[in-house]
């Protein structure tokens, strides 16, 4: 089931694109302007310098990704060890999301899509 949750106002979103090899990150400050991408490649190396880059913004991070396999697992762990909010994306929201956007599949865009649905505070 669906659960609506109350996103801070100055809360950073960080939507990520999950895959088995690397992740796209999209990062949102409160304030606006130009959101951030990364990609994360699916090391610890890099799972540390994403968490570390996250908990030394100094403001609450929450992180939205759709359970991918297992892959999300340990990202999830890491960055819930850092002390990041964590919130899945149901699938069927990102398919209804991208179908009312009139979007064609992109993985660019799909971070993005993330990045909105965790700003409207929709997460299963």
């Amino acid at each position: 089931m669906t659960k609506l949750y109350s996103t801070p106002p100055d809360a950073v979103l960080v939507a990520i694109d999950m895959s088995k090899h690397r992740q796209e990150v999209l990062l949102e400050r409160p304030e606006g302007g130009r959101r951030r991408r990364m990609t994360v490649m699916a090391t610890k190396a890099d799972y540390d310098r994403l968490a570390d880059d996250l908990t030394t913004i100094g403001r609450p991070v929450i992180v939205g990704f759709e359970a991918t396999g297992n892959y999300h697992r340990t990202l999830a762990h890491r960055l819930l060890s850092a002390g990041c909010e964590l919130r899945l994306i149901s699938s069927v929201a990102l398919a209804r999301t991208a179908d009312s956007d009139d979007r064609a599949h992109v993985f660019r865009s799909d971070a993005a899509q993330r990045s909105d649905l965790i700003a409207r505070s929709w997460s299963t």
